[in-house]
């Protein structure tokens, strides 16, 4: 009897070793609001991380960057999915540490202008007018203007900038309005493969960058490592199944091809270059937020 006391009191212990043990982890999508949106877009994702970890997440919104440093550096979220320009800074104010890059196919930008204007090279720009998109884009606005700094030309002082939306700067492009244009070249490829009415060689892409550092799952640094490298372990040998569940839902059409690789804080130093040619060196705030 006393022996049956003892192995019930070991299975006690033993169970409520695994319950102490077990996690729930907190996940973020740093450009996605409101939990509605996170289950429709994200919440195959979810399941095919949690099937291949074995662990259990969460979701938790956030409304902005700022936001999600926020719960980062409060412990309230473990996990964020987020962009190459947003982790740069959240980096600096958290210590988060990129666990996963999600690898988009032709993820670079270009500098495009209109074939008969003259301009034959980045240094032909200096002067003029050049729209970019959305304030603190990676691949709108800081790489754009990193292609042009990679050729000399300052893109702070140098030229005359403005930001507006993709469509509005390619309108404005079509229509003489702005020199250039700086943009996600598959972006552009994209606004000019729906346009029917100009002939093929209407623009021209005068510079164009290296493929850009990939977007991520950062992991909080208050995250032990032996969890994180578990998740990072489990993610990578279920590849198929993760891709799966990130490009179930059309909104996440961009990663359609993509690949899942293990990366490192130095992958994003050419981010970090971007923002200080585009004149944030500290690269300590959102810019635009």
């Amino acid at each position: 009897m006393k022996f049956k006391s003892v192995l019930i009191g070991l299975g006690l212990a033993a169970a409520t070793a695994l319950t102490a043990s077990a996690e729930t982890w907190k996940l973020a999508v740093t450009d996605v609001e409101g939990m509605e949106r996170l289950q429709t877009e994200w919440g195959p994702f979810k399941e095919a991380l949690e099937s291949a970890t074995g662990e259990t997440f969460e979701f938790f919104p956030v409304n902005s960057r700022t936001a999600a440093a926020e719960a980062l550096r409060g412990k309230t979220v473990d996990f964020v999915v987020s962009g190459p320009a947003e982790y740069v800074v959240i980096n600096k104010l958290t210590q988060a540490t990129p666990l996963i890059g999600l690898g988009r196919p032709d993820y670079h930008c270009a500098i495009v202008v209109r074939a008969d204007s003259g301009i034959n090279l980045p240094a032909d720009v200096k002067g003029k007018k050049v729209a970019f998109g959305d304030i603190g884009s990676t691949s709108n606005m800081l790489c754009p203007m990193q292609a042009l700094a990679d050729h000399g030309i300052d893109p702070v002082n140098d030229i005359e900038k403005t930001h507006t939306s993709k469509n509005i700067a390619f309108e404005a492009l079509k229509n003489g309005d702005v020199d250039a244009i700086g943009m996600n070249a598959g972006s552009f490829m994209g606004i000019r493969a729906k346009e029917e009415t100009l002939p093929y060689g209407f623009f021209k892409m005068i510079a164009r960058s290296g493929d850009l550092p990939n977007d991520m799952i950062m992991v909080g640094a208050h995250v032990p490592q032996e969890a994180a490298m578990k998740v990072r372990d489990a993610i990578l040998e279920n590849k198929a199944q993760i891709i799966a569940g990130i490009t179930a839902h059309e909104e996440n059409d961009k990663y359609v091809g993509m690949d899942l690789v293990a990366i490192n804080d130095g992958a994003y130093d050419y981010v970090r270059s971007m923002y200080s040619n585009a004149g944030y060196p500290q690269f300590d705030n959102f810019i635009g937020e």
